[in-house]
């Protein structure tokens, strides 16, 4: 990954959280990695734990941030939210997946911040 998108990508998860504990999320972790895959952020929203997918675009050239969360992405983080979820017995049972997409800037340098809830029911 090239510095400027990485930078995008840690300024996108700096404004995730922020917006995040803004609507009374519980920030747990970041970037929870292991060999199957990685989930940006891990929060609590009252009584369940929530895997936040984060997707920042700096123009809609390819699309809307959100369109490049992928069926595979979302296996991805199920399979590491189980895994995470059966480490961490202590945090609640009940299990989601988010995504919060942020891009553009507007001319105020502003993100579009979009929050989808519950984007795979079978969790």
């Amino acid at each position: 990954m090239n510095a400027n998108r990485h930078q995008l990508g840690q300024q996108g998860e700096n404004s995730a959280a922020s917006f995040l504990i803004s609507r009374g999320y519980k920030i747990i972790e970041k970037n929870f990695r292991t060999a199957a895959g990685e989930i940006d952020i891990i929060a609590q929203d009252k009584n369940t734990l929530v895997f936040v997918e984060v997707k920042a675009r700096q123009s809609l050239e390819y699309g809307f941030p959100e369109e490049a969360v992928t069926q595979s992405k979302i296996a991805t983080i199920t399979r590491v939210g189980e895994y995470y979820s059966k480490l961490h017995p202590e945090f609640p049972q009940a299990l989601r997946i988010d995504v919060l997409a942020l891009g553009p800037k507007d001319e105020t340098g502003h993100w579009r911040i979009k929050l989808f809830k519950n984007i795979h029911q079978n969790l």
